[in-house]
């Protein structure tokens, strides 16, 4: 089984299987919708984690405005929902956003590997006619012991090599952030030199439901497989979808810049390149 599954499949779980689901739905500009969202209506027997403060840490002069978070907060909240390695874990956001790439990606780095995302998100679930519920499930405690795996993310200092490397590095944010047209959330605007423009809301159908695997492969099909592939975005969130689709696409060596352009910009001598 990949890791994308359809609403159907996550309803035959509910009823059959013991399981973990997780609600991330967020909003980049207003991270508190999402939890404001979820105690509204959600999944029955999903919990919430927060972008801002469970998928991410504590903002610094350096790594970014989305680093990775603290281990031992990360897996002291994980604790406390429940989540073991034996159990299937369901994440979830509203459509097909970041924030469920996010948290997917974060929880393979902690060595998760029975960890899907649901196509479609919450808006498939509903469209699907399936229950939802403004119910908070019981927190059943376990203690959750991380096998990370540090190969998935790389450094500045790594990206700042990439060439010399000969890895490609990948940007997916917007084709005008990128060209450095428009930027509204940093200092600077433009792309790390070498960075290649893959949007990540690509790998999505006009619908939102994710491309297929033949699809992705055709999508990213200018990239080398044996490459290493190094993917970032402004702060290491909208990486993750194309992180997901290149997975899907049959790409093994790909890596997450977690600090992304926001991290290499809060170095002075680093360069931005504006355009192509």
């Amino acid at each position: 089984m990949g890791d994308i599954i359809k609403p159907e499949t996550l309803a035959n779980w509910l009823e059959k299987d013991e399981l973990t689901i997780i609600d991330v739905r967020s909003d980049l500009l207003n991270p508190d919708e999402g939890e404001i969202a979820y105690k509204k209506n959600h999944i029955p027997g999903a919990h919430y984690l927060h972008l801002t403060k469970d998928l991410s840490g504590e903002v610094r002069k350096h790594g970014g405005n989305h680093p990775l978070p603290d281990k031992n907060a990360f897996t002291g909240k994980l604790s406390e929902i429940g989540v073991t390695m034996e159990k299937p874990i369901v994440i979830y956001d509203t459509k097909n956003e970041m924030f469920a790439a996010r948290a997917w990606w974060l929880l393979k780095y902690y060595g998760h590997n029975k960890t899907y995302l649901l196509d479609g998100g919450f808006d498939a679930w509903v469209k699907a006619g399936y229950e939802v519920t403004d119910q908070l499930p019981e927190k059943v405690h376990s203690t959750f012991t991380p096998q990370m795996d540090k190969t998935m993310v790389v450094s500045m200092e790594d990206v700042k090599n990439h060439q010399q490397q000969h890895t490609i590095l990948i940007d997916s944010r917007s084709r005008e952030r990128y060209l450095g047209e428009s930027e509204p959330l940093y200092k600077k605007a433009g792309h790390i030199p070498g960075a290649k423009n893959y949007f990540w809301q690509d790998v999505l159908v006009e619908d939102g439901s994710w491309k297929t695997p033949e699809q992705l492969k055709e999508h990213f099909a200018a990239i080398p497989k044996q490459k290493e592939v190094i993917v970032s975005c402004g702060s290491g969130i909208s990486a993750c979808p194309n992180i997901v689709a290149l997975k899907q696409a049959g790409f093994n060596n790909v890596k997450l810049y977690a600090g992304s352009f926001s991290d290499w910009i809060s170095y002075e001598e680093n360069e931005v390149v504006k355009g192509e």
